[in-house]
């Protein structure tokens, strides 16, 4: 026990007492060595994580709901917006309840967290949350934000997949129920030190499988279950908003720096190799879908611009702080192709009506991601190397498990639930109000008055 323990002790018993027990601490001291004391959380990590986790919501509103709303009918902005809105106030509070608890509450479970953090059980201004630094804590306070915000924004992203057609409390009771039993558990066995594709060695630095996968395949299966929008194929459904969806994708790129720098979780050189990796991609995904859609089409357009933003962000997020700067500009250059191809001859082909392209950008984006996560974190290509004993092969071997299970977890789970919320309140609202518009049939308000 150290001097500093003491002093209080000192201070109440008198001078004479402290006299006589002075001795005896100093032989104390000599005799043991000190017990180590607990790491104490820098206030740069923390401000750092701080600034983070305020970007990652901002991902959300504005960010998400403005991108989604351009790309909508105008007489569905309003709808696209308050689902956004709603669903992710809707999560925080479920986080804060038992979600955080069921994601990182120490269970030895590889498939959840248990139930001993619900309702913040033993989180205070005093508990703090390990990072990848032996020794580095920051207060688990934000450790339980930033995670609430990745949270929040998961379920949100679904929306884009059914948007037009969908009732508004069917929207907000299928993400809670979706977060509960898909997203926590996923989040657990990726993220969690006790998570089953942790322990197996899944890289997944912000979000590959967690977030975008997940999203896309709740998305997928939304489309198919709730069904085309009334016209499809017929009347025109073009975006109603360029300029909007601009800005929003706009703001979903810079609130991305708290997304993947921030899965850091300290303010270190891994972090600032997330922000290079989040700039670089991005910027050659955008170029690379347009060239694309350019040899295509004749013409690049915004569109295009937007959605290969999009791809790129969503395809360097699980290699973030893992691949090199020229890995993650590869891997922007070969994602917009292939997110291209799906959201304009795949999903044609097949005739599904995914109204913002959740699906072929998202899903499609984030299994190319989550792939060459395990090629470009060779250090011989520039990432941060392997483990040892473990090889390229190998690595992917692992990433490919991961992106099934996920795949698999989340399809299975989606569908049972969208078919309860069927049963119970019903998914689509009625012919006359998807004519009408959901921003006056649903919340007898309109984005734009003539």
């Amino acid at each position: 026990m150290s001097i500093s323990k003491f002093s209080s002790t000192f201070a109440r018993v008198g001078a004479a007492t402290a006299a006589l027990l002075a001795p005896a601490v100093a032989f104390a001291q000599e005799a043991a060595p000190a017990a180590a004391a607990a790491p104490v959380p820098d206030k740069g990590d923390t401000a750092f994580m701080f600034i983070s986790t305020i970007l990652v919501l901002f991902m959300l509103v504005p960010g998400l709901a403005l991108f989604y709303g351009g790309l909508v009918r105008a007489k569905n902005m309003l709808s696209v917006l308050m689902q956004c809105t709603m669903i992710g106030a809707v999560v925080m509070l479920i986080w804060v309840i038992y979600g955080y608890s069921f994601a990182f509450g120490g269970s030895d479970s590889p498939y959840w967290g248990g139930t001993a953090k619900m309702f913040l059980s033993g989180v205070s201004t005093a508990t703090t949350a390990a990072t990848f630094s032996k020794d580095v804590v920051i207060p688990e306070f934000i450790f339980m934000l930033f995670q609430m915000t990745f949270a929040a924004i998961t379920p949100a992203l679904i929306v884009g997949a059914f948007a037009e057609r969908i009732k508004f409390s069917a929207a907000v009771v299928f993400c809670a129920l979706w977060a509960t039993f898909v997203y926590f558990p996923i989040a657990h066995m990726v993220w969690d030190a006790n998570g089953m594709l942790f322990k197996m060695g899944a890289l997944d630095f912000a979000g590959g499988t967690v977030v975008h996968i997940n999203a896309g395949v709740a998305g997928i299966v939304g489309a198919l279950l709730v069904g085309k929008r009334t016209g499809y194929g017929k009347d025109m459904m073009a975006p109603h908003s360029m300029t909007l969806t601009m800005v929003g994708a706009s703001m979903l790129w810079v609130g991305w720096f708290g997304f993947n720098a921030g899965s850091n979780l300290e303010a270190s050189g891994g972090a600032m190799l997330a922000t290079v990796n989040t700039f670089i991609a991005t910027a050659a995904a955008i170029v690379s879908w347009s060239v694309v859609e350019t040899l295509a089409r004749g013409k690049a357009s915004m569109l295009g611009g937007a959605s290969g933003m999009v791809a790129g962000l969503v395809a360097i997020t699980p290699a973030a702080g893992i691949a090199g700067p020229m890995g993650a500009i590869v891997m922007g250059l070969l994602v917009s192709p292939l997110c291209y191809f799906f959201v304009s001859v795949v999903k044609n082909k097949f005739g599904y009506d995914d109204t913002a392209d959740v699906f072929g950008v998202h899903c499609v984006g984030g299994i190319f991601g989550a792939i060459a996560t395990g090629v470009f974190a060779s250090a011989s290509l520039g990432g941060v190397g392997y483990v040892e004993g473990v090889t390229m092969g190998s690595q992917v071997i692992v990433q490919l498990t991961a992106v099934l299970t996920t795949i698999i977890w989340c399809g299975v789970g989606s569908a049972i639930l969208y078919k309860i919320v069927d049963v119970a309140i019903g998914l689509r609202v009625p012919v006359e109000a998807e004519r009408e518009g959901l921003d006056l049939a649903s919340h007898g308000e309109a984005a734009y008055h003539s």
